[in-house]
């Protein structure tokens, strides 16, 4: 009996250390698994990346574009460019902390002068300005742009302004707005 029962446990602590096993082989499956998707496959060049080469302009933006481009030959006209490629944060403040407010935030059209300085900025709106976030993106581009002193116009993409218009706006007298403006302008306004 006694025999029988050493048996019995042999077997039993055997097919607990094939368990215990067993479970430690997956975790570290586990822990592999997760480390490759957090971490990625360092040499990724190997996978087929699934990027598409697509126009950067919609239809109404290239038509701007071209507007612009006619009505203000002596000028360079850059498109869908990043606030951060505009505007520099001053000294004496947290480079990132103000960096990280405008990196994600980007200009319709830049309109620079041949030496590449900024003249304006134009945002079309074509009526997804309603909803929440894209308010809250819109504030943060008007509040960084009239911080840096930069002309801001809004153009309705139902109503766009021809050549002769567009060089009245870009050339009647800017006024920067007045600091507590900058908080209290309407998001449709056009400027």
């Amino acid at each position: 009996m006694e025999l029988n029962g050493f048996i019995d446990s042999l077997l039993e602590d055997r097919i607990l250390l094939y368990i215990v096993g067993a479970l430690v082989a997956a975790l570290l499956l586990l822990l592999a698994a997760m480390r490759l998707w957090l971490v990625g496959d360092k040499d990724d060049t190997k996978q087929v990346w699934p990027f598409f080469c697509k126009r950067p302009l919609t239809e109404v933006e290239q038509t701007v574009y071209h507007h612009l481009v006619k009505a203000l030959p002596e000028h360079i006209i850059l498109s869908q460019v990043q606030l951060a490629q505009l505007l520099g944060v001053r000294k004496g403040y947290n480079f990132q902390e103000w960096y990280s407010r405008i990196s994600h935030l980007s200009a319709d059209f830049v309109v620079c002068a041949k030496d590449a300085s900024v003249i304006a900025v134009v945002e079309l709106d074509d009526g997804n300005r309603d909803r929440g976030e894209r308010q809250a993106a819109d504030l943060l581009t008007h509040k960084a742009l009239a911080a840096a002193n930069v002309r801001l116009l809004r153009w309705q993409v139902w109503a766009l302004p021809d050549e002769k218009e567009i060089r009245r706006q870009l050339f009647t007298p800017h006024q920067a707005p007045v600091r507590d403006e900058v908080f209290e302008t309407p998001m449709r306004a056009t400027h």
